[in-house]
């Protein structure tokens, strides 16, 4: 973790993400660096940073470089690599999968098709969404924020509100698509985080309380706690 603005600038060449001295209004500020483009950060109870990155509100002070560019100059450019998928599902009932897929990017139908392999909806893609389950639903949200080749994924509670054998295929959409961008994601699930990320920032009342990664952060604080009970003889 980065305290101070000197010392994220001299770092900013090789980091695809920083965060200086972040604060929205009411919030204490945070700091931190996302090291590469491979790494997957965990922010956990944190929602006014995912906020924040995507622009959906400016930072009352502080600000964000994500691959170079500058949130408060270059949002614009930066929106062309950034991929969201909100914690609920703006889908439309009335439309299939395939036409979610081509309504939102219908410059790049030759994408449609792989998108649908990834997220294993190639046999539902004529269904109206209206009839998918929950889980197939959220496939879709996660298949509609990477179809663009975006180099930056925001997933906000990708796994929240489904299955155990949904989310487990979630994760291994997640693993498969790893490889080729960053992710930043939030979750309640601490073995989620374990198993998915690459590094882990742990956020409590806007300010951050322990990063790095998995196995660094149980050797630091994986300690566990010790009872000791009294039996009281009469």
């Amino acid at each position: 973790m980065f305290k101070t603005q000197k010392k994220i600038k001299k770092s900013s060449k090789q980091c695809f993400c920083i965060c200086s001295q972040l604060n929205a209004s009411g919030n204490p500020s945070v700091s931190y660096v996302i090291q590469s483009l491979h790494v997957i950060l965990l922010n956990f109870l944190f929602p006014c940073v995912r906020s924040l990155l995507t622009g959906l509100y400016p930072p009352s002070s502080g600000t964000i470089i994500i691959n170079g560019k500058d949130i408060h100059s270059d949002l614009a450019a930066i929106r062309t690599e950034l991929g969201v998928c909100p914690q609920y599902d703006v889908l439309f009932n009335v439309l299939t999968v395939r036409e979610h897929l081509q309504c939102f990017f219908h410059c790049l139908f030759t994408m449609t098709f792989q998108a649908l392999e990834d997220v294993d909806l190639s046999q539902h893609q004529y269904k109206p969404v209206g009839a998918l389950s929950g889980g197939m639903k959220r496939r879709l949200s996660i298949a509609i924020s990477f179809i663009g080749n975006s180099k930056t994924v925001v997933l906000d509670e990708p796994t929240s509100g489904i299955d155990p054998c949904s989310r487990r295929s979630i994760w291994d959409i997640l693993l498969k698509y790893k490889a080729g961008c960053t992710l930043i994601f939030t979750t309640h699930h601490l073995d989620e985080a374990e198993v998915l990320s690459d590094h882990i920032a742990i956020l409590q009342r806007g300010q951050l309380k322990c990063w790095g990664s998995p196995s660094y952060l149980r050797e630091t604080y994986g300690q566990g706690h010790s009872l000791t009970l009294t039996k009281k003889v009469c």
